[in-house]
């Protein structure tokens, strides 16, 4: 229960737990989030070498990075790290953010299950997929919501600098629409920017105004679910961009991140 006599967060105190280095998932969520929300971030920490192995850590960790928040007491908390998803599975997925949710007395909800949750509400079911992994985590990414029942139609490698994944962190969104703007994605439903360490939201508004499709990513999906729990609707203005099927009010922003 949200308690909104609080003189910050009254409308919501929301966590996020993201990877040690990323340095996207912060703004973009807090662009998603409305006036009176606070945002609250925790790091997933690992010295593991090889990133199959820090994925894992990052959410078998994911209990010990909780309790950084001592007795601060969320009303949400996102676990913003789509690969972990991928690697892990949704059946164990499931059952450890569940009893991490029980444990902790509020909802704690991965960007996998945001997004799948998502396109489930756009009714999509060809969708297309461009991902900064190297080619192992791309098509990682794709058998999994092949998985989860999506027929996809397209799946787009936006290169990063080298097989260790913390280069996804150098990326900007112009370096998605270069390789995205010569995809066809005539066949699809909808465009899942997947990852929450590329920068995304330009993309996000390019690819919808160059395609007339929605567009989501790790990070617009994981802060709408945790919207959804908190029960905050989309108001949002936005702006001379094209409307977004789920959140707005953050069009205006992205200049100013």
């Amino acid at each position: 229960m949200v308690n909104h006599s609080r003189d910050y967060g009254a409308k919501g105190r929301v966590g996020v737990a993201m990877p040690q280095a990323n340095p996207t998932v912060e703004p973009e969520v807090g662009a998603f989030l409305p006036a009176n929300t606070t945002l609250l971030a925790s790091r997933l920490t690992s010295k593991e070498v090889e990133p199959r192995d820090r994925y894992r850590e990052y959410f078998t960790g994911l209990e010990k990075t909780l309790e950084t928040y001592d007795t601060l007491a969320l009303d949400v908390c996102g676990f913003a790290c789509t690969a972990s998803t991928y690697l892990v599975g949704r059946k164990d997925e499931d059952e450890a953010l569940d009893r991490l949710s029980n444990l902790k007395a509020y909802p704690i909800i991965s960007a996998g299950q945001a997004i799948e949750g998502a396109l489930h509400t756009l009714n999509v079911e060809k969708l297309a997929i461009g991902a900064p992994y190297p080619e192992w985590s791309v098509a990682m990414s794709r058998d999994y919501w092949i998985s989860r029942g999506f027929d996809v139609v397209n799946t787009t490698r936006i290169a990063i600098s080298s097989d260790d994944t913390r280069a996804i962190y150098e990326l900007s969104g112009k370096d998605a629409l270069a390789t995205l703007d010569t995809v066809d994605f005539s066949d699809a439903d909808a465009i899942l920017l997947t990852g929450t360490g590329m920068p995304s939201l330009e993309a996000t508004i390019s690819l919808m105004k160059s395609t007339g499709k929605p567009v989501v990513s790790s990070n617009l999906c994981l802060t709408w679910a945790m919207r959804m729990v908190l029960d905050i609707p989309d108001d949002g203005d936005s702006g001379d961009a094209p409307r977004h099927p789920l959140l707005n009010g953050w069009q205006s922003k992205v200049k100013d991140l």
